[in-house]
């Protein structure tokens, strides 16, 4: 089983990396906390791993600390809850936010996230509530994250709608907080325009 890679980040998207370990191109599957908080292609890159075996498929899941990897598994142990439903997870709430979720049983904050519903997020909260505690004191994957590269509004735009559909978000609504965060004045940048998106998607 592949646990941990080090390599040259080759390609960097909202919901996947590809790094160069050696000449060879690993395609790997992440959360939104993982990717703003990485470089940008051409840099070095080390990302914990838990890979998936299926029937039909080996899938690599990657994490920038050790923590979310943590909380990721602790996301899987729940009954209903696959991989890239725990993904979004991780994407929709940070790591700190999630733990704080489940611990205080806020099954509002939960169920904001794109594909938990009402019983996902009671199963949660039921199963997690003493898991997390351990994790609480970490620091949080999503504290720091790396400058951005500068790109077109229109093409920041685009790029931060298509993460979020791919989330799970409704493109209306996704439209709708892009939207809201560009006339906030957000930075024009795909990491600024996402979380200024998914806070309010959160509400």
């Amino acid at each position: 089983m592949i646990a941990f890679l080090s390599g040259k980040l080759l390609e960097k998207l909202p919901g996947s990396v590809i790094v160069d370990v050696n000449g060879v191109g690993y395609e790997v599957a992440i959360p939104l906390s993982t990717y703003y908080d990485i470089g940008e292609p051409g840099t070095e890159i080390e990302l914990r791993i838990h890979t998936n075996v299926r029937e039909d498929a080996i899938q690599l899941f990657g994490f920038r600390t050790q923590r979310d990897k943590d909380l990721f598994l602790r996301l899987l142990s729940v009954q209903g809850v696959g991989a890239r439903s725990a993904i979004s997870m991780l994407s929709g709430l940070n790591a700190d936010e999630i733990i704080d979720a489940v611990r205080t049983g806020n099954l509002a904050r939960l169920t904001a996230i794109a594909g938990v519903g009402r019983k996902t997020a009671e199963r949660l909260v039921v199963e997690l509530r003493d898991k997390v505690a351990e994790l609480s004191a970490g620091p949080s994957a999503g504290a720091a994250s790396s400058p951005a590269a500068s790109s077109g509004s229109d093409t920041a735009f685009d790029d931060a709608l298509s993460a979020l559909v791919n989330l799970g978000y409704q493109r209306s609504a996704a439209e709708r907080a892009l939207q809201q965060a560009s006339q906030e004045g957000i930075e024009q940048n795909v990491q600024k325009l996402l979380r200024a998106a998914l806070q309010k998607l959160a509400k």
